[in-house]
């Protein structure tokens, strides 16, 4: 049965102008922040998605100082430097990919949250009045800060979400000082929206180590209401052309050219979306640690339609077990490095060429895995590199295949990809997108988004903002 959405609401956050922030470090290619010039609403409010492999924070800050400069990219410009796992814009012109880094610790300070009233004496004062004083403090915030602020994105692993509520702490703590105030009177100007399992499983150590109040937000209402705010967002949808969707899956001196879907192919390149506003109806196909696929109806009605268990979850804990990697980014950097073709059986091991009926190239998997046991034979090593670019892809084409069927049952043609488990990994992003085309014949599109991961973290940021709420409070 469908779960319907609230009453349409509109979105307080005016995003005119909003421009994605540049970051040096590929660690923090999905989490940039978002500079938002023409918003100037004191907010103090911060949104917290606990999965069950990472935890990932939402919170928006005002500062005396501009924000690390724009990414030029971002803004359409010419930069010397670009690559997919940026991903970069459409004028890039740039290398392909670059290597990935472990993560490195949260060092980033963006200025502090900045509250409606901390402590408001003024208790039954007029409309008017109150109006009055609205208005003072905006012409007081904007002579005292850049203008607008940043909406800021950060992630923890759910094992050490320890880690996670220091962070928040030392964000309260920062503002505090920075806005001149207690810290007994920053904890009342401050709220923490929590969704995802960990909203529950970890209610009271937020609210008893934080000391600030704690409202729970409905997980599937909370994905589908970020992607309706992110896809305002100039340049954050984007997908892969045909040409670079092969180049990545199967790189050879000279690819093959592939068959086109419309008269007007999209060019050798990462091509955003032009028209940045939300496309009804969708698929959302979410993967975390597992894979949650959402249908949404024209009308804004969502129902989850099916899923896996097989998601990043599986990927992590398996490379876990075979490869010496200790973080996602590590496993991202092996599969870099790989060739699944050592381990994987693919069609030209078996028919020792491109089983053209069918419309198979040579190159493409047969069995995952398939090369690894032989009967009768010595054990063969293989190599962390290889058994990571063959798991990657393993996983990621059972998804897209998944993706492709639940579209095509409910006649959907756009298909949203997000979750951690993309990360901006282009081997990811071109398997999901190869096989979104191949089993559709090139009619339908599989998008993606520069921030994926943050989707119900950045729902339940906005369901507060609106102000329309029905949060839980207490406990179950």
């Amino acid at each position: 049965m469908s779960t319907p959405l609230p009453a349409a609401k509109v979105i307080h956050v005016e995003t005119r102008g909003a421009v994605i922030l540049d970051e040096a470090s590929p660690e923090t290619r999905d989490s940039r922040g978002i500079y938002l010039p023409n918003y100037i609403e004191p907010v103090s409010h911060i949104a917290v998605d606990v999965g069950g492999s990472l935890a990932k924070v939402v919170y928006f800050t005002r500062s005396p100082d501009p924000p690390s400069s724009p990414s030029v990219l971002a803004t359409g410009g010419n930069s010397s430097h670009s690559s997919i796992s940026t991903p970069p814009s459409p004028s890039s012109d740039g290398p392909l990919s670059q290597p990935f880094l472990p993560s490195s610790s949260h060092s980033r300070q963006n200025g502090a949250l900045t509250p409606m009233v901390l402590d408001n004496p003024t208790g039954g004062l007029s409309g008017l009045h109150e109006n009055l004083l609205h208005d003072t403090i905006l012409r007081r915030a904007s002579m005292q800060h850049f203008p607008g602020g940043s909406l800021n994105f950060e992630r923890f692993e759910t094992d050490a979400i320890d880690d996670c509520v220091k962070f928040i702490q030392d964000l309260i703590e920062r503002s505090a000082s920075i806005n001149g105030v207690s810290i007994e009177e920053m904890r009342q100007g401050v709220k923490i929206m929590a969704t995802g399992g960990g909203a529950h499983r970890f209610y009271e150590l937020f609210r008893e180590t934080l000391g600030v109040e704690v409202l729970r937000e409905d997980e599937m209402e909370c994905l589908i209401e970020g992607l309706k705010f992110i896809t305002l967002i100039p340049d954050e949808v984007y997908f892969f052309s045909d040409e670079l969707i092969q180049s990545v899956a199967h790189p050879s001196p000279s690819p093959a050219s592939l068959e086109r879907p419309g008269p007007n192919p999209p060019k050798y390149a990462v091509t955003f979306e032009g028209n940045p506003t939300p496309q009804l109806p969708y698929l959302l196909v979410n993967i975390g640690s597992g894979v949650s696929i959402i249908k949404v109806e024209e009308d804004g009605t969502f129902e989850r339609v099916s899923g896996t268990s097989l998601g990043g979850g599986t990927l992590w804990g398996l490379l876990s077990l075979l490869t010496p990697a200790t973080s996602f980014d590590e496993m991202l950097a092996l599969s870099e490095a790989g060739d699944n073709a050592a381990v994987d059986m693919l069609v030209k091991d078996i028919y020792g060429q491109d089983y053209s009926k069918l419309g198979l190239k040579s190159t493409m998997i047969a069995s995952s895995f398939g090369k690894v046991f032989k009967k009768g034979k010595e054990k063969r090593k293989f190599s962390p590199e290889d058994i990571s670019k063959s798991l990657l892809y393993a996983v990621s084409n059972n998804i897209g295949q998944i993706a492709y069927m639940n579209a095509e049952k409910y006649g959907l043609n756009r298909i949203y990809f997000g979750g951690c488990f993309i990360r901006g990994h282009p081997a990811t992003i071109a398997t999901l997108s190869y096989a979104i085309r191949f089993w559709s014949k090139g009619t339908k599109r599989a998008l993606f988004l520069r921030h994926e991961g943050f989707l119900g973290a950045i729902g339940a940021w906005i369901k507060n903002i609106d102000g329309d709420r029905e949060s839980e409070t207490g406990e179950a």
